[in-house]
């Protein structure tokens, strides 16, 4: 069993993260248990993989060991790809999902259903000591309802309807969730690089 250092101290992702890793032969511990000192990463790049290289590369300084990072949010595209980067400080700084989502339900309220369309991403990043990195993409297309619905997930998950589906990520269970859903695509597509990198 590898273990890996979480980068992200949010334990909804970790949660996330670690019931699909453990299928891989991988078990997370939280940066705290690591030694890490309580720091925080500025999150200032442009991008899901700048953020979660960045993120993952700063805590492996620290720590000295293998580090996984991810970097996730929602893209509307009736809004030009935001709240992109922005998703968890999209109402402010404090990353409060109720006010995020309330600012994003005002955005497209008069947006008609069928152009409310978006996808979640995730980037997920590895880092390892000797420099050497892993990013993979995840995503997953949907559209945006204006009623939360669902008490399951976290984030923007009660306003999100995955393609194919009539329930919001807050009303998928979340073994369901976890099959299907963009962390879950990133995780897939780390699993084939990691696979790779094993029949070298």
């Amino acid at each position: 069993m590898s273990v890996i250092v979480a980068a992200s101290k949010n334990q909804h992702k970790i949660r996330e993260i670690e019931a699909i890793t453990k299928e891989f032969g991988m078990e997370i511990i939280p940066r705290d248990q690591a030694g890490v000192p309580d720091v925080e990463v500025e999150e200032d790049g442009t991008t899901f993989e700048e953020n979660s290289y960045k993120k993952a590369y700063e805590i492996m300084k620290l720590c000295g060991r293998i580090t996984i990072a991810d970097d996730s949010g929602l893209e509307v595209d009736c809004l030009d790809g935001a709240p992109g980067v922005y998703s968890a400080r999209f109402a402010g700084k404090d990353g409060d999902d109720q006010a995020n989502n309330d600012k994003l339900k005002a955005l497209i309220k008069d947006v008609p259903y069928e152009t409310r369309t978006g996808r979640f991403v995730s980037v997920i990043t590895m880092v390892y000591p000797d420099g050497d990195t892993i990013v993979a993409r995840g995503e997953v297309e949907g559209h945006i309802v204006l009623e939360e619905k669902g008490p399951n997930g976290f984030g923007y998950d009660p306003l999100f309807v995955p393609l194919g589906y009539d329930i919001t990520f807050g009303e998928f269970d979340p073994d369901a969730k976890n099959r299907i859903s963009h962390r879950a695509n990133a995780l897939k597509e780390l699993k084939r690089q990691l696979e790779e990198r094993a029949a070298k």
